[in-house]
């Protein structure tokens, strides 16, 4: 192991402790977020760390109750934050719409369901691009059908953190709830026969106070420059797999790095986010709007903590990681749990709020049930807790939880967090993240839009060459280690939004998954548009290109500062 003596410093049972308090503390409510929060901090500062307790007010979403009348029977639901409330009920005919049919292209004419009127019946688990949908298509609700017996808590929402004035209008218009799969049954019969059903749903929805424990830890060289490690402490209910154990993981790291902080190249900084269920990721996407240029000036890395230390979470065959991470979380990965993961692009979750912002990163969840094992017991997919359908659920508590699996994840993000504050020269390979940015560039030129793109092609091979001199010279001593670390942080601001942010860079996209270079991607819908569409769309792709240009304009800018 490269950080031997921090790992070997890690006390499991410090951890868990705060796994077991949670246990028997819902963090879920704003009251009892808060006091979460000061669990956290109780327990950091009786180890002498210095807590930075943040109270930014937060626009949050709170379920509250859900049913549905068919037949005269009430059946048990959950309504998802920020779907419109019906306290009063809401009658209409019941419609189905498989997955088949939800086709919704970005661009153009919409799929050709007869929907306005009715009440949506659809199989899925957090569905808030169908709820836009269908409320675009005239639909007066949404009755989502959960593939399992527990319902799943989500969100109906696809605002990234607290609304701006513009995204206001936005926010769903119509309600929605989830069954569970034995209630979903009789409830697409129904609506495949147009019954009747009536959807009743309540939340509370305001502005509230919201804790936000954040740590410094100073590094003995260059304690100006900081690596990132994050993750949110609000949950549904207990949530001790999601994410009460993520946050124990982050306890137990900040109390080893401020033990061995002699031992820090750079500084490291951790942060417990509220409102990421129940805000749509509100606190981490606040925190970036309070302390931008901060992040934006001395940030060199950021990691996400969601999900470890869940029970048979021995596969780390995926993992989360950009693509001028890879080698380096890779190796990581390796040296700590002896497998050798898939690289997997960040998708639009678990707090990633820093894309626009230009920080590259690694990880969201870590260790994950083999999915051999999922399949073994019938499992559906989810996307926490290691994958154990407790996700989201009443079933998240201490027993889907592993002491062992946990003390493997805490080494893991020790590892990482140490390798990034310690390298003399920051381990990101800017070859590889040029390489994906070219090829999707590529892509995007290569078919018929009806603009020009070669001046872009051309762009970014020359990125992509002046970077692999770059490296050369790095690799060669020949840059000064302070001047190399400028340029690959000054890349990083450049090129992460070109391959992940569409918005500008104080603001949040949609939390929505974007395609690699999403400034050019409405290249790919332009051939099948209808023709009075498709000017529009080439002047979206005319302006894409000019930010694109300006990106890689930067990147080169910034190589040849770097070479002289």
């Amino acid at each position: 192991m490269k950080h031997e003596s921090f790992l070997k410093a890690i006390d499991g049972g410090f951890a868990w402790e705060l796994v077991e308090a949670y246990e028997r503390q819902p963090r879920e409510a704003p009251e009892e977020v808060n006091r979460g929060a000061e669990m956290i901090a109780e327990r950091l500062r009786a180890r002498g760390l210095p807590v930075m307790m943040h109270q930014p007010r937060l626009f949050l979403s709170l379920p509250k109750s859900a049913a549905v009348e068919l037949d005269g029977k009430r059946l048990f639901a959950k309504p998802p934050a920020f779907s419109k409330p019906a306290p009063h009920g809401l009658t209409a005919p019941l419609t189905y719409v498989p997955s088949s049919k939800r086709e919704y292209a970005r661009y153009g004419a919409p799929p050709a369901i007869d929907v306005a009127g009715k009440i949506i019946v659809t199989e899925g688990i957090s569905l808030p691009m169908v709820l836009s949908e269908m409320e675009a298509l005239g639909a007066l609700g949404v009755i989502a059908v959960n593939p399992g017996h527990r319902i799943h808590w989500g969100t109906a929402s696809t605002i990234w953190g607290t609304p701006e004035m513009e995204d206001v209008s936005r926010l769903p218009k119509i309600p929605s709830v989830a069954v569970n799969r034995e209630d979903g049954v009789p409830l697409i019969a129904a609506a495949k026969a147009g019954k009747t059903a009536t959807l009743f749903s309540e939340l509370e929805v305001g502005w509230f106070p919201q804790n936000l424990p954040v740590v410094d830890i100073p590094g003995a060289i260059e304690p100006d420059r900081f690596v990132f490690l994050h993750g949110h402490y609000d949950s549904w209910k207990e949530g001790v797999g999601d994410n009460g154990t993520g946050n124990a993981c982050m306890l137990e790291i900040a109390r080893v790095l401020w033990e061995k902080r002699s031992e820090l190249r750079r500084s490291v900084r951790l942060a417990w986010w509220p409102a990421h269920s129940t805000g749509r990721y509100g606190g981490s996407s606040w925190y970036l709007d309070a302390h931008a240029f901060d992040l934006l000036d001395r940030c060199v890395f950021q990691m996400n903590c969601d999900s470890p230390g869940c029970k048979d979470a021995t596969s780390y065959e995926n993992i989360t990681m950009m693509p001028e991470a890879v080698k380096a979380v890779t190796a990581i990965v390796e040296r700590v749990t002896g497998q050798t993961p898939k690289a997997k692009r960040p998708n639009r979750s678990s707090d990633y709020s820093f894309y626009n912002l230009g920080v590259s990163g690694a990880f969201m969840a870590s260790s994950m049930m083999p999915k051999e094992l999922v399949d073994q017991r019938g499992w559906h997919h989810v996307g926490g807790c290691g994958g154990n359908i407790a996700w989201h659920t009443e079933d998240d508590r201490i027993d889907i939880c592993d002491k062992g699996v946990l003390e493997k994840d805490i080494a893991l993000y020790l590892e990482a967090a140490t390798t990034f504050a310690n390298a003399e020269i920051l381990p990101l390979d800017w070859r590889d993240g040029a390489a994906e940015i070219r090829a999707a560039i590529e892509s995007y030129a290569a078919l018929s839009t009806g603009v020009d793109l070669s001046d872009v092609v051309k762009a970014i091979g020359d990125v992509a060459a002046d970077v692999a001199k770059l490296h050369a010279k790095i690799d060669a001593k020949a840059i000064a280690p302070r001047a190399a670390n400028d340029a690959l942080i000054a890349l990083s601001r450049a090129l992460v939004p070109l391959n992940y942010a569409r918005g500008g860079r104080f603001h949040q996209d949609a939390a929505l998954t974007l395609p690699p270079v999403p400034a050019l991607s409405v290249a790919e819908d332009i051939a099948g548009l209808p023709d009075d569409l498709k000017g529009f769309a080439r002047t979206n792709l005319l302006r894409g290109k000019n930010e694109t240009l300006a990106a890689l304009r930067a990147a080169k800018g910034a190589i040849a500062a770097a070479l002289g």
